[in-house]
Order: C-alpha cells, then structure tokens, then sequence
C-alpha cells in the first residue's frame, strides 16, 4: 500500500514538474485600426439588441423639463451672459442646500469657467439632453473656503483675463480705467479679514484655467454632486428659464 502511495506521490511530482515547464509567454501584440464608416454594415443581432435601451435613453434625453422663451448663449454679454449666469445660478441653488446640510455654513459665491460650457440652449423645449450638451464633462462640485486676499486676487484674475467667466453671489463693478471699483459678496462689501466658501468645480480647484488663487484655499469640500445634475435638477424644478445679462460683473461708461 505505501509503495503505490509512493509511486503516487512521485508521479504527480513529475507532472508537476512538467506541467510547470510548459509556460507560454506573450511573445508581441499587433493591433490595427479599422475606422467607422457608412461602407461598414449593421449587424442585424446587435442592433435589435441595442435598439430597445437606445429607444429608452432617447426617450428619457429628450423628454420636456422646462422651456427657454429665447436662445440662451455664453457670447450674448462682454462681462457675464445668459448661459454663464444660468449656469452659476444654478450651482448656487443646487450645492447650497446640501453645503449647508453637511456644514452648517452657506456657500457665499460660485465661480465657474467660461470654456466649460460647450452649448447653446436653443429657444423651445429643454431637456436633460442639453445639459449633456451644455456640460458633457463629469466634474463635480466642490466648495473652497477663501480668504479675503485671494478673493481679492480671484477678482484681478477676472479683470484680467477678458473672459466673462460665470458668478453668482459675486458682484464686481469696474471704473472706466478698468480698476475695481467695487467687489461685494452677497450684498456686503468684501472684508480682508473674512473666510468666503467659494463653489467651483474640481477641474478649476486643481489649477485649470490658470486659477492659481485655488492653491490657497484653507479646506475643500467635496458634496459629491456633478454640476451636469446640479442642471438637470433644476430644469425639472422650473417651468420656464428665463436669465439675464445683468449688473453682477459690469464696467462703467
């Protein structure tokens, strides 16, 4: 009996030996590129797979949540627009709540990036499609307490830069020689000596767009929120959308 354990235990000795010596190894990778075009034929299976959940998106997308009386647009204003000012606004009434819930604070200003809005809103029906559109990237809210120094150097960078980046709970005016003439934050005047929570996106928080001054905030808090839901939660909250260009960034003539 121990002599064929033996040979038992001698043979899967072997064979593990050998099964450990019959190793392939990746030897190179080729790949090419094959390009989409018109020529190229449906597969039948596939599309009648696809077709019913692309029928659901599209119907979800495209489903009516508000209406726009006119096009709203990142170009109609020099100092702030239609589209900017919706776009901040929002932020603002979106992310506070939750800011607020977490924090026990209120958020006192939202600066965002002109570049980030990538659409119009045309005149009609609005749909979560156009916040897609409008905002196709996945970059959150994220909320910066400021103090009053690089809140001032905030302010100089949108003088300077000749953008009108979207602000909500900011005003800044400027004098015909294009000097601050004043900034107030909620209807106060901005103190130096203040702490501001300023709304943003993680994007600009990490420096883009040359928003340096970000480097310099004391904490962040991330809510977790995506600025495309923050638009679609407010499109589903409202009848009509109606912003304008007003006095919150604006120079004197």
């Amino acid at each position: 009996m121990s002599l064929k354990i033996e040979h038992f235990v001698i043979f899967l000795t072997i064979s593990c030996f050998l099964s450990c010596r019959d190793v392939t190894s990746l030897a190179k990778i080729q790949g090419r590129q094959i390009g989409i075009e018109a020529s190229i034929k449906a597969s039948d299976s596939i599309e009648n797979f696809v077709s019913p959940y692309r029928k659901r998106i599209d119907a979800v997308l495209d489903s009516a949540l508000a209406y726009a009386p006119s096009t709203i647009s990142k170009t109609d204003g020099k100092y702030n627009t239609t589209a900017g000012n919706l776009l901040a606004d929002i932020v603002l009434s979106e992310a506070e709540p939750i800011f607020r819930s977490r924090t026990g604070e209120d958020i006192d200003f939202v600066l965002l990036n002109h570049g980030s809005i990538r659409s119009i809103i045309s005149k009609g029906k609005v749909t979560a499609r156009n916040a897609y559109e409008v905002m196709p990237f996945e970059n959150s809210i994220v909320i910066a307490a400021l103090s009053g120094k690089s809140v001032q150097n905030l302010v100089l960078y949108l003088r300077d830069y000749g953008v009108p980046h979207p602000i909500s709970g900011l005003q800044v005016v400027l004098t015909k020689e294009n000097e601050i003439q004043s900034i107030r934050i909620q209807g106060k005047p901005l103190n130096e000596k203040d702490t501001y929570n300023v709304a943003t996106s993680d994007y600009l928080l990490n420096g883009g767009d040359d928003m340096v001054f970000f480097k310099d905030a004391t904490q962040v808090t991330n809510i977790d929120y995506k600025i495309r839901n923050a638009i679609i939660d407010y499109f589903s909250k409202v009848d009509t959308i109606t912003p304008d260009i007003d006095d919150r960034f604006y120079r004197m003539e």
